[in-house]
């Protein structure tokens, strides 16, 4: 099992416990698991409504891809920690990381 953290808009932070190997991208767990998170473009890395901002243990994260680079680069709200969630491959490198999100609700 994958373990990493998600705080809501609000504050509050929920443990989460995702299978290894379920081949699923963050943006398509938060949705699983009932966050509220727009995701407009479905995973296209084109509109940034899955923004979510890595709080700790980035560290071992993919890197930024370049069309995830231009979309954060858009953003006024985004910071260094940015990244888009439907750019993260839920997987071991997520283990003990904790994300805020920061996109748009609908």
């Amino acid at each position: 099992m994958i373990q990493f953290v998600v705080e809501d808009r609000t504050g509050i932070q929920q443990a989460l416990e995702i299978p290894e190997g379920i081949g699923l991208n963050l943006m398509e767990v938060l949705k699983a698991s009932e966050y509220n998170i727009l995701a407009t473009c479905g995973g296209m890395a084109l509109c940034a409504t899955c923004h979510v901002e890595v709080l700790e243990g980035g560290d071992a994260l993919p890197a930024v891809n370049d069309a995830e680079l231009d979309i954060l680069d858009t953003l006024p709200t985004a910071t260094a920690c940015s990244r888009l969630a439907c750019q993260l491959r839920v997987d071991e490198t997520m283990e003990g990381t904790t994300f805020r999100i920061l996109g748009e609700e609908h």
